[in-house]
């Protein structure tokens, strides 16, 4: 499928390819849908092969965050800026107050903030141009560690929510968890799962950090390709999106697929596959909406308190998921998906 076809196809209201001369900036903002309200998303600083391989980075991660801010209820939409990081440069204050101003002449349809490849200093950069921008100094997303582990809190959750499904109790100890990277996110899970019990299995790119956990968690260290074959009751991505795939799917020995990675599934039929083969999905957009909670919070003007309350409803998001999936005989990511839709649709269609 080409550029066109995929912004048609996937219902994109606005994607902007951005040059600023003076700077060097290039980049893309996609703005999904604005149904429920403006476009949150962050903004990702990063090298990629190609200008194309950066645009469907940043239409596949914004229709992402319109599907998780609907699901968590959040009155908001989904959008992502892809700023394009040239080889062997870091990020420069010109080109991140440029594209400030491009987002302020949006007038509040796209709200950004961290992600991948940037940090307080570019939002703060930003924020010198437009105030449509989060996780600046001061602000409660501004420690990328609280968000983090918020993140990893709703993982968390969600792990324990398909436990209970999958073997009627949501009981860690004596349970077996692969975690796939030890990220920050990763590592938090990690952490979670640890103190109440579970046995860790883990792997990731860099050996220090396995090395790490090995040693803070008591866990097991594995190979990079040979953790999708672990025996276990929870293969938990925290890595890459695509990883749920033709090659991996026939690997998998475990009950319940459950993690903080975008976009694991490489297309929507694996759900379904999953379920055939008699696998738990708890679909990404839902268990990972932690980091999106904490900013719609922030944007709020509540407290720290008040969003880890707000994010500990994944729980129940998930279980209302499971329910419905149940109910009708489907796969949770297809119970997750009817589900977000009905509630676009519902706000599309009222007076």
């Amino acid at each position: 499928m080409d550029l066109w076809q995929s912004i048609a196809a996937d219902g994109f209201e606005q994607v902007l390819f951005i040059q600023d001369r003076p700077s060097g900036l290039k980049a893309v903002i996609a703005i999904h849908d604005t149904t429920l309200g403006a476009a949150l998303g962050g903004c990702r600083f990063m090298h990629y092969d190609s200008e194309e391989e950066a645009v469907f980075d940043a239409l596949r991660l914004a229709k992402g965050m319109t599907f998780k801010c609907a699901v968590s209820g959040l009155p908001y939409g989904g959008g992502k800026a892809v700023v394009i990081r040239p080889p062997g440069r870091s990020g420069e204050e010109a080109a991140f107050r440029a594209l400030g101003r491009i987002i302020n002449r949006l007038g509040g349809l796209y709200i950004t903030g961290m992600d991948l490849g940037t940090t307080v200093r570019e939002m703060d950069w930003i924020k010198s141009e437009t105030d449509y921008v989060t996780d600046t100094t001061g602000s409660l997303g501004a420690s990328g560690d609280f968000t983090a582990k918020m993140t990893a809190y709703g993982v968390y959750l969600g792990i324990r929510a398909s436990l209970a499904k999958a073997f009627g109790s949501a009981e860690l100890r004596g349970r077996t968890v692969a975690v796939q990277g030890l990220g920050k996110v990763g590592y938090f899970v990690c952490g979670y799962l640890h103190r109440k019990g579970a046995s860790l299995l883990v792997s990731d790119l860099n050996d220090s950090l396995v090395g790490r956990a090995v040693k803070q968690f008591n866990a097991y260290a594995v190979g990079k390709d040979e953790i999708y074959q672990q025996a276990c009751d929870v293969f938990c991505p925290c890595a890459l999106g695509g990883i749920i795939n033709e090659s991996t799917v026939p690997l998998l020995r475990c009950r319940i697929v459950a993690g903080a990675a975008n976009n694991q599934l490489a297309e929507q039929r694996h759900g379904d596959i999953l379920h055939a083969n008699g696998i738990l999905y708890a679909p990404d957009y839902v268990i990972n909406a932690g980091g999106i909670i904490v900013t719609a919070a922030e944007i709020a003007g509540r407290s720290a308190d008040e969003a880890r309350v707000q994010v500990s409803s994944i729980r129940r998001t998930l279980n209302g998921i499971y329910r419905y999936a149940e109910s009708r005989g489907i796969s949770s990511s297809e119970a997750a998906d009817r589900l977000t839709r009905r509630r676009l649709c519902s706000v599309r269609h009222q007076p």
